[in-house]
């Protein structure tokens, strides 16, 4: 029996995205001036409004109406026609200081790793697949390409019709070991101005999006397309429906191949496990599949509020190790270090990173340089094996 796994992306227009990217564009801001700013930021969309709400503590000062509708203008929000315009938004800001209670719990560290506590409980987890070289699934890679091509289309003006918001969705066929035989559909559907033609759209978005990121060899003529199957998409974007900050957790991490902590990722500053701990996971998984001691590696670290320590940290290969599951816990206990302030320092996390990541997702990205997507420890994890 054929199995399938499909997974989607959306672009920097989904209403939930725009919030994603209001919410680190703050933070930014804010790190920019007071590196050890503390935030957990929220932001809602809707038809002409943006509303900015949570928590936040630091000495800098940064202009919050300027900043969410900068954002807006730059994904591409700038006509009224479009019912959410960076020239007309109404921006509510009803952010308050952080509590005292939970700032207590990580208050008392300078500079020592046992005193920095994280900053609520939970846990967290990271994954990686040498599907691609991304070491991302393919499905989910697919998917965020699909969507920052889009965008480049949209941009370059490569076509005129195209408004800001977009989905995107690829199935894979899988025979029974798990390996992928071929693409079995591919979906897509795009906001676009009122008088374009159907049908040209779907050959426009054919030839310009969805052939070039392709891989020729596992597309066939089983494969199928959809292209705006519901027809016309006009009204878009926070007009049509209602945006949130942390509304696509499993875009924004692995596609669903994974399990997800439930802890989402954008506005909260690296005090905050939820992003810090999910980073620092992924940093690791990545390195030990780079190294080749499994195919696909998936990390679990559980935290208690005020504690640095992890509580518990396990390591699942699905069956897919080269060197026993017990050494690559060794390896993992011996080189790396998932107390928070040690995440920080290690992938020197204080500071104005984060907006780059709230579309097309927070891992892979060979379109920048994140510091947990580097590859540097690999030497040191082969010589552990030694």
């Amino acid at each position: 029996m054929t199995k399938y796994f499909t997974a989607e992306s959306v672009s920097n227009g989904h209403p939930d995205k725009v919030a994603d990217q209001i919410a680190d564009a703050i933070l930014d801001a804010v790190l920019t001036e007071d590196p050890k700013a503390r935030a957990a930021i929220e932001v809602t969309t809707s038809t002409g409004d943006v509303s900015i709400f949570g928590e936040l503590s630091t000495t800098a000062y940064v202009n919050i109406r300027k900043i969410a509708v900068e954002t807006v203008a730059a994904i591409g929000y700038d006509k009224p026609e479009l019912g959410f315009s960076a020239d007309s938004i109404n921006v509510s800001n009803k952010i308050v200081e952080q509590s005292q209670d939970i700032a207590q719990a990580v208050d008392a560290a300078d500079d020592d790793p046992d005193q920095l506590g994280a900053g609520d409980q939970g846990m967290v987890f990271g994954y990686a697949t040498n599907e691609t070289a991304d070491y991302l699934p393919l499905a989910l890679d697919l998917s965020h390409q699909m969507m920052r091509q889009i965008r480049a289309v949209r941009e370059e003006r490569q076509v005129t019709y195209l408004r800001p918001d977009a989905k995107g969705e690829v199935t894979l066929a899988l025979g029974n070991d798990g390996s992928i035989e071929r693409i079995a559909a591919v979906v897509l559907s795009t906001q676009h101005d009122e008088d374009v033609d159907m049908d040209q759209l779907r050959k426009d978005m054919k030839r310009l999006v969805i052939d070039p990121i392709l891989p020729e060899n596992l597309v066939d003529e089983k494969t199928k397309f959809y292209i705006n199957p519901s027809g016309r998409f006009v009204h878009g974007g926070p007009q049509a429906d209602s945006g949130l900050t942390g509304r696509k957790i499993i875009v924004d991490t692995y596609g669903g191949a994974a399990h997800h902590g439930g802890g989402a990722f954008s506005g909260k500053d690296a005090t905050k496990v939820d992003r810090s701990g999910a980073y620092y996971a992924r940093y690791v998984a990545k390195n030990l599949v780079a190294a080749g001691l499994a195919d696909k590696i998936e990390l679990q670290v559980a935290y208690a509020i005020g504690v640095a320590e992890p509580v518990s940290l396990s390591i699942e290969t699905f069956g897919t190790a080269k060197v026993s599951e017990d050494k690559i816990e060794a390896i993992v206990q011996e080189l790396f270090d998932f107390r928070p302030l040690a995440i920080i320092q290690s992938l020197d996390l204080q500071r104005p990173l984060y907006k780059q990541t709230a579309a097309y997702g927070h891992f892979g990205r060979p379109d920048l340089d994140l510091p947990w997507e580097r590859l540097d420890m690999v030497d040191a994890i082969q010589q552990a094996l030694l």
